[in-house]
This record gives structure tokens, C-alpha cells and sequence, in this order.
């Protein structure tokens, strides 16, 4: 006998378990299909887990800042009968330096004032004196270490930043999703690990259920692509690319982690920090170790790959130059013998801004295309993807009419067709991990 349930959700990556959990909650009897061997064991547990709430659109900025009350009542949020068994939250800030590539932050400043989301414009004088193993030579445009002119200032400096004090980072991704994961099961969810989809069910001219790779075939009226680097496969075997203008591919990425300078406390008085002029952002990291991530600027080549568990693992010359990039703006910074970090994917769209929406075939959803800039969104993600069910479900056309969903703890309303797989791209996007 066929298993069945309200919702197949493909997926129990941060956002997959949000979905679940978010289903749960309504009485939705929820089946979470994982191919992995534990929740959040897939692209979720390579993510640098960072929330911030700067944005180059509205939505995005609105999203975030709505996403952020999640992470600081987590436990509150999980109902968690454990609060120590919990991924904890590191409220460190997010400094984000100003330069022309990001317009000197205007718009980003635009959109937080606009949510009253709260922020500060800082001095080169308070950069230095928050961070004292910063130098502030500007060196854009970004390059690679084999570019001659690598290392080279190009005789301005670094004016300031905006710092964003809400802001931090989660210290353990995979566990975030375990434990919703935890929380949708106390609500009657189930989770099936090691569970791969090889076929989408269709029947009478709407989604019926998936088959699994050996063979079993499992039904209900609504499948949920959550899958992250392996979304475009799923939404091929569901025959929905057609009247998408905004797909998915898997890319990969490589993040550095390397010794704070010897005298300075990076884990304890370090922050977040965005720095388009050397196209890196990084983060604190357990040990007094710094991460750091590109920005995706021109220089840095896009691997995209075909096969999302079959790719280059080890790292490669980009662990040098970003390594080697972010010593431009920390001198002291000491370059490891032995290369540390993450080997991981993004699901990246088109535009570099999600997918939350239904598809052209009945009943099948997709949240995909995160980018690495959705993890600190997958709370409230869950929920509006809830909604979104209800909504379709219940008889709405949200092509045409697309649903209105009201963040709850911002009070502010968005369109949820901004997310639409048939938008245009959005020019206002970064088109890089920043969103």
C-alpha cells in the first residue's frame, strides 16, 4: 500500500523544515522527503547562517527585518519544551562598508528608515575604532591574485559604513533546521530520511504525489519543492520550466575561514561585515576564527554545476584569493598553510532573489532560488508559503491576483507575486549572494 499525506515537501533544509513546521501548525498531515541521512544536512549546513536586514529592494529589506524577530524569540517561536538543545542566535551587527558600488548605501538606508528598521551611519574613525585591524585603502575594483595589479590601492579611501545593530549569526545551521524539524513533528509532522524523488505523480491534470528512486509511490494533492541545489531537477520532472522567467541552477561556492590577528578578539568585539570594495563579507567564527565569503564580483569566475552530489569538493585558487583579498583590508591577517572552510552550492535564481510561488502544474509550489541570501528569511518564508497553499488552494488565481501576505511582527504588507516565477528580473536586485 502507497503512503499518502495533505503535503509532500520536498526537502528538509532550514526552509523545507520552516514549511513543515508553518503546515503542521494548521493541521496539514506534513511529509518531509530528505535524501540525506539527518535534516539540514544538505546546502543548509555549508551556509554562514548570517542575519542581516540590509537589502537592495523593499521587500527583500522588509522580509528581512521580519525574518530577524524569529531568530531572537526562537525558542518562543519552536514552542521548544529545551531551549538548550537549540541553535543560538549571536546578535554581533552587521557593518556594511560605503563605496560606489553599492550606491553608498542610499537605498539601503532608504528601505530601513522606511521599516523603521534601525540603523547607524558610522565614520572611517568609527570603523577603525570597532575594528583596529582595519586598513581603509580602497583597492576596487575587486581582482584576482593573478591580476598584476593585484594588491594595488587605487589612491582613495573607504569613507565609512552603515552598521545595522539587529544583525548577527546563527552558530549552527544544520541544528536550526533539526530544530524545526522538532517542532513540526510535535505538531504531527513526518520526516522521511534518506527519501530521493526520481518522478513527479500527475494525475487529472494536477500534481498526485511522487515516486521515490526505488520505485515506492507516495500521494497527496500538494508537493512543495524545497530542494535547494537540486530544484532545478525537480521542477523539470514536474514539466514546470515553460512560463518560468526566473529558473534555478546549482553554483558553486567557496568560503574561507582563517585566524582573527593574533591580539585582537574577532569572535568577542569583531561584527559582521559587507565590503564591496574587496567584494567579501565575513562573519565571527567559533575559535576566534573569520569567515569569509565572496560577493560574487565580475572577477570571480561562476562554476555552475550540472550534477548537485557529484562536484569539486576540494578548494582551489579562489580560497587563495579571497584569503588573500581580505589582507588587503587586514594586514595582519595570517594565511593559514592548510586551507579551512566550506565547499558548498547555492541554489541560484535568475536574479538572484527567490522563487516563493505556485506552478503552472495544480498543487505543485516551489521555494527555490534562495542564492545564499534566504536562511535568515526561512521562518517567515515557511509561513507565507503556508499561506500561499491556502490561498492557491482555496481557489485564488495568484497569477493574476496575487496574494497579499501581512508580516506579522513588522505589520507590514507585501505582494507576493514580487517572488513570482514569471516576474521580470528584477533590475534592482545585486545579482550577487547580497540580494
Amino acid at each position: 500500500m502507497s503512503d499518502t499525506a495533505d503535503v509532500i515537501i520536498i526537502g528538509a533544509g532550514v526552509i523545507g523544515a520552516a514549511v513543515a513546521y508553518e503546515l503542521a501548525k494548521q493541521g496539514k498531515r506534513t511529509l518531509t522527503l530528505e535524501r540525506n541521512a539527518q535534516a539540514g544536512h544538505g546546502s543548509t549546513a555549508g551556509s554562514c547562517a548570517i542575519i542581516r536586514m540590509h537589502y537592495s529592494t523593499f521587500d527583500g529589506t522588509a522580509f528581512a527585518w521580519e525574518g530577524y524577530h524569529y531568530w531572537r524569540d526562537w525558542a518562543d517561536y519552536l514552542e521548544a519544551p529545551d531551549a538548550d538543545a537549540l541553535a543560538r542566535f549571536i546578535e554581533s551587527g552587521c557593518l556594511v562598508m560605503k563605496t560606489a558600488q553599492n550606491g553608498m548605501l542610499a537605498q539601503h538606508m532608504k528601505n530601513s528608515a522606511a521599516l523603521s528598521c534601525p540603523f547607524e551611519e558610522w565614520s572611517a574613525e568609527q570603523v577603525t575604532a570597532k575594528l583596529p585591524i582595519y586598513q581603509l585603502d580602497s583597492f576596487a575594483p575587486a581582482r584576482r591574485i593573478d591580476d598584476p595589479a593585484f594588491g594595488t590601492p587605487n589612491g582613495g579611501r573607504l569613507t565609512g559604513g552603515v552598521y545595522w545593530p539587529h544583525a548577527g549569526y546563527v552558530t549552527d545551521p544544520a541544528l536550526s533546521a533539526q530544530n524545526l524539524m522538532a517542532a513540526a513533528k510535535r505538531h504531527g509532522a513526518r520526516l522521511r530520511l534518506g527519501a530521493e524523488v526520481a518522478e513527479i505523480l500527475q494525475s487529472g491534470g494536477r500534481v498526485s504525489g511522487v515516486r521515490l528512486t526505488g520505485g515506492e509511490e507516495i500521494h497527496a494533492p500538494v508537493v512543495i519543492n524545497v530542494a535547494g541545489p537540486a530544484s532545478s531537477k525537480i521542477n523539470a520532472m514536474a514539466g514546470v520550466l515553460d512560463d518560468m522567467t526566473i529558473t534555478t541552477r546549482a553554483l558553486r561556492q567557496e568560503v574561507v575561514h582563517v585566524p582573527a590577528p593574533a591580539g585582537f578578539d574577532f569572535e568577542a568585539q569583531g561584527t559582521i561585515v559587507s565590503d564591496s570594495d574587496i567584494a567579501l563579507y565575513c562573519r565571527p567564527e567559533h575559535g576566534n576564527h573569520i569567515l569569509v565569503g565572496s560577493e560574487d564580483p565580475p572577477c570571480d569566475p561562476h562554476v555552475w554545476v550540472e550534477d548537485d552530489t557529484d562536484y569539486n569538493r576540494d578548494f582551489t585558487d579562489q580560497w587563495t584569493t579571497q584569503a588573500m583579498r581580505y589582507g588587503q583590508r587586514v594586514p595582519t591577517l595570517g594565511i593559514p598553510s592548510k586551507m579551512r572552510g566550506v565547499v558548498d552550492l547555492y541554489d541560484a535564481s535568475t536574479d538572484w532573489i527567490p522563487i516563493y510561488d505556485r506552478a503552472s502544474l495544480p498543487g505543485f509550489y516551489m521555494a527555490c532560488g534562495t542564492s545564499g541570501n534566504q536562511y535568515k528569511n526561512a521562518p517567515i518564508a515557511g509561513k507565507m508559503m503556508a499561506a500561499l497553499v491556502e490561498y492557491c488552494e482555496g481557489g485564488n488565481d495568484h497569477d493574476t491576483n496575487p496574494l497579499q501576505f501581512t508580516l506579522p511582527y513588522i505589520d507590514t504588507t507585501i505582494d507576493v507575486g514580487f517572488y513570482s516565477r514569471k516576474r521580470p528580473i528584477n533590475e534592482e536586485s545585486s545579482f550577487s549572494v547580497l540580494g
